[in-house]
């Protein structure tokens, strides 16, 4: 199974997601998404799963934490994760959930990293440029053995 991942679009939607993520099956949106324009224009791709980040209006009524099973693997999604030095609220959420996968956003930069048996990914940032930090998205292979995990860079 291929899935997209994006995050940090801040109201921005670049159309070489559209060619980036063509084929996939799901798409997973880490955060800071902006306007629900930017979530209609994923799912003319694929189907769609996003959180809130802490600089998306509340009105629009993102939700803060996503899980749901994909292939066989829970994902849990959250806009802010450190994989390095996880609080005790993300602890106990990963005790709770036990995902294969957590997917996560806000830094602007790409993660992908097993930490206690749990692979975390950050696709990067898909906004627009700032920074002089490359822009990307990701996906993530999924088979019955290992998710496996590659970055592509917006230009």
């Amino acid at each position: 199974m291929k899935i997209g991942v994006v995050s940090d679009t801040h109201n921005f939607f670049d159309e070489q997601i559209t060619r980036l993520l063509a084929g996939v099956e799901h798409i997973f949106h880490g955060g800071d998404i902006g306007q629900p324009r930017i979530l209609h224009a994923l799912q003319a791709i694929a189907p769609v799963t996003a959180v809130c980040g802490n600089t998306d209006d509340p009105a629009f009524g993102y939700l803060p934490v996503e899980t749901l099973v994909l292939g066989g693997r829970k994902f849990l999604v959250q806009h802010i994760v450190d994989p390095h030095r996880m609080d005790d609220r993300l602890r106990r959420r990963l005790a709770a959930e036990k995902p294969q996968v957590v997917v996560f956003g806000h830094t602007h930069q790409r993660f992908a990293e097993t930490k206690e048996g749990v692979f975390f990914f950050n696709p990067g940032y898909a906004g627009t440029p700032r920074f002089g930090v490359e822009r990307s998205v990701g996906i993530l292979h999924c088979d019955a053995r290992q998710v496996r995990s590659e970055f592509f860079g917006l230009v």
